[in-house]
């Protein structure tokens, strides 16, 4: 992406909206209803559900209106334009995961509905958002900073609760869609683009039970970018796909009882994806009697199967005291497909189909608060348990060709107190036990206070640790043979982390517009970080060890103005990050800076019934040490490589027809048609040539149909 590409996207995206705010200054007067309540209800660490204002933590919402805006189908369409989190997609694996305040996906959980989702090889971490479907999604709620108290390992950078969708306002609600996107200019009614299709019934049985039923399906032909896909016989390199095929369908079913005092919950949820991997690898299988061939390559299909059972019990009892708690099952299993394919006879020799990777939990956690009545003082007790059991043949290596099922568990008691100081103060101390069947046991702890200032001015702030527990690869994994020897280490120790959030937000009000200015200051360090080093030279052996640091610091500057027809949103962060390897001579701790700025504008034509929005998102170069050569002793030498800056631009405008029975949404992803963008690696001294590579972000600009078909009785 070039620096004139990217200037043009910000002042495209600053003429929109000043269009929109002109129109808006236009009909202010002719709706004036002043947006004072813009505080949504948020639970995810809180003890009661409650507004954003009230809350001790600071509480990012997406809410139902922008997922619809985007045509979000799944976590990866929507997150991208966050600050302080960068989408991270695979072409060949098929996934998308999170860096978060520049920590990867292993770093924080993904909940729904306060349950930690079970994953590859972790739960509630290292998730595949591509997987997540928000179809039954009322809201996401997004906390930043460490939140080990509450929600135990791997909260390192945060959590990410989605909030399932638990009633409706009508009886009866039918809502079925289509869409239909282009993958870049790809597009054909089966065999290219991305095709989606919905259904969901909702119905409010009596004034105390609900239930819903829905299905997806979503089915994305891959990406050629000049490849020949899978009937292509010629072994020259072509044969396949950039980006791989992907088939997914969930279904779910939900059931809803709510009384005076008491809420039932509970949501089973059926999930299943294929993969498609087309070898570029062909064989020509020349057959010298007849003079014939018939090539042939390897190829794959991977099949992952998600079952997902969660049960919420909530309630109040006589004394006031509420308690709530979670029960959950969930098991994901993935196949390997592997066969020899006969490109021109479409046929299949030496075919294999095993289960490579299998993972059961069992989770339940619980919590009991408002124990006591006052005004100044309340805390709230807890517990969670997890069972793990599972394996990953992948990781353990293919040598042992074994399914390696190990286990894990897990017990936790948790406590915290809210001391409200004085009217406008409040502070939560906490802190949590964790023993684990495998690791030392833990303790962590937290504090965080809010405080309500003068002239409208809120400050917030968090202290707390958590930690990462290592993974299957990091404890099992086992690649040995003549001339390698790769090996895990199951006496590993969780990694530390340590986290301090200050936010300063600012609310005001100018007639019938709202403004939000909000400034955060951000701090991460997390100790014994897992990494493979060597531990032996003569022979060569490697090892994952708890070898590394990290350290973050930030400043995020976010704005937001509102009123009812217009909204507009500007922020900016800019974070330093800090690694060093303690194994290495020549190791560089220097801090890398990054530099993020993101924007969106939408706009109600109440008249015309239509909505239009855009999206902005630039992401600043960025450094990172690479070791490029040695010094005499054989020690690594290391030399900075660099992304380019890139932009992610969207646009939609949604349009309703029939009283709202009907929505139609047209739009377009990727505007600035980003792909491959270059990594550069200048190695020091200048004695050797620069290396200059890419890496594949995205398929380019795309644009996307949606028919919603909504009907309520």
């Amino acid at each position: 992406m070039s620096l004139n590409k990217n200037n043009f996207c910000i002042y495209f995206s600053l003429f929109i909206v000043g269009l929109s705010f002109s129109q808006e200054a236009k009909e202010i007067a002719k709706d004036s209803v002043l947006p004072e309540k813009l505080e949504e209800v948020v639970i995810t660490g809180q003890y009661n559900p409650q507004s954003i204002k009230k809350s001790v933590h600071n509480v990012i919402v997406i809410n139902r209106k922008q997922i619809d805006q985007q045509a979000a189908n799944n976590l990866a369409d929507l997150l991208n334009f966050n600050l302080n989190l960068t989408i991270i997609p695979n072409s060949q694996t098929g996934k998308s995961t999170i860096s978060f305040f520049g920590l990867d996906a292993q770093y924080f959980n993904i909940l729904i509905d306060n349950v930690p989702l079970v994953s590859d090889n972790g739960l509630g971490n290292n998730i595949d958002l591509t997987q997540i479907n928000l179809d039954d999604v009322e809201r996401i709620e997004i906390v930043e900073g460490s939140m080990g108290v509450e929600y135990g390992a791997n909260s390192v950078s945060g959590v990410i609760n989605i909030i399932t969708k638990k009633s409706i306002n009508e009886n009866w609600k039918i809502q079925t869609y289509v869409q239909e996107e282009t993958v870049s200019d790809e597009y054909e009614w089966f065999d290219k683009g991305r095709h989606i299709q919905s259904i969901n019934i909702a119905h409010n049985i009596s004034d105390t039970w609900f239930t819903k039923i829905g299905f997806n399906r979503n089915d994305f032909a891959g990406f050629f970018n000049n490849r020949q896909g899978r009937d292509y016989y010629q072994n020259d390199g072509l044969r396949g796909y950039e980006w791989l095929p992907k088939h997914q369908i969930v279904t779910n079913a939900l059931i809803n009882y709510k009384a005076k005092n008491f809420r039932l919950f509970y949501k089973l949820e059926y999930f299943n994806e294929r993969l498609n991997y087309y070898d570029a690898a062909v064989r020509a299988n020349i057959d010298t009697e007849t003079q014939t061939s018939n090539p042939s390559a390897t190829d794959r299909i991977f099949k992952t199967n998600r079952w997902l059972n969660n049960l919420n019990i909530d309630g109040h009892l006589n004394s006031g005291a509420n308690y709530s708690i979670a029960l959950s099952y969930q098991q994901q299993k993935r196949n390997l497909n592997e066969f020899n394919y006969f490109i021109l006879l479409q046929e299949r020799s030496n075919e294999t189909d095993d289960t490579y990777q299998s993972s059961k939990v069992l989770f339940s956690k619980g919590t009991i608060g408002n124990l006591v009545k006052s005004d100044f003082y309340n805390f709230q007790l807890g517990y969670e348990a997890r069972y793990i059991e599972g394996f990953d043949t992948q990781a353990s290596g293919e040598v042992t060709q074994e399914d390696k099922t190990n286990t894990q568990s897990n017990i936790a008691l948790f406590g915290s107190s809210e001391l409200k100081l004085s009217k406008n103060l409040s502070l939560r101390p906490g802190i949590r036990y964790e023993h684990n069947s495998q690791f030392d046991s833990k303790l962590t702890g937290s504090i965080s206070a809010r405080y309500l200032m003068p002239n409208n001015f809120e400050l917030r702030g968090n202290i707390g640790t958590s930690y990462r527990v290592p993974n299957f690869e990091e404890l099992y994994y086992y690649f040995v043979d003549s001339n390698h020897d790769v090996q895990g280490n199951e006496n590993l120790n969780p990694e530390h982390g340590f986290s301090a959030f200050v936010n300063l937000k600012k609310r005001s009000w100018f007639d019938d517009i709202a403004l939000i200015n909000n400034l955060k200051l951000s701090y991460i360090n997390v100790s014994d970080r897992i990494d493979l080093a060597i531990v032996n030279t003569t022979p060569l052996q490697y090892q994952y060890i708890n070898i590394d640091n990290f350290k973050l610091v930030g400043i995020t500057l976010d704005n937001s103005l509102k009123t009812n027809r217009f909204s507009f949103n500007l922020g900016a962060t800019l974070q330093g990050i800090s690694r060093i390897n303690e194994d290495e001579v020549h190791g560089e701790d220097d801090y890398l800076y990054n530099f993020q700025i993101n924007t969106s504008a939408s706009y109600v034509h109440k008249k015309w019934n239509t909505s239009f929005s855009i999206l902005l998102k630039y992401n600043g170069e960025q450094q990172n040490y690479v070791a490029t050569d040695t010094d005499e002793n054989g020690n690594s030498l290391f030399s900075k490589a660099t992304t380019d800056a890139y932009s992610w631009l969207d646009a939609s405008v949604k349009k309703s027809f029939f009283d709202n029975t009907i929505d139609l949404t047209l739009g377009a992803r990727n505007l600035l048609d980003v792909t491959n963008v270059n990594v550069s690696n200048a190695t020091s001294g200048g004695t050797h040539a620069s290396n200059n590579s890419s890496l594949l972000l995205g398929y380019g600009r795309s644009y996307f149909l949606k028919l919603l078909y909504n009907l309520n009785f």
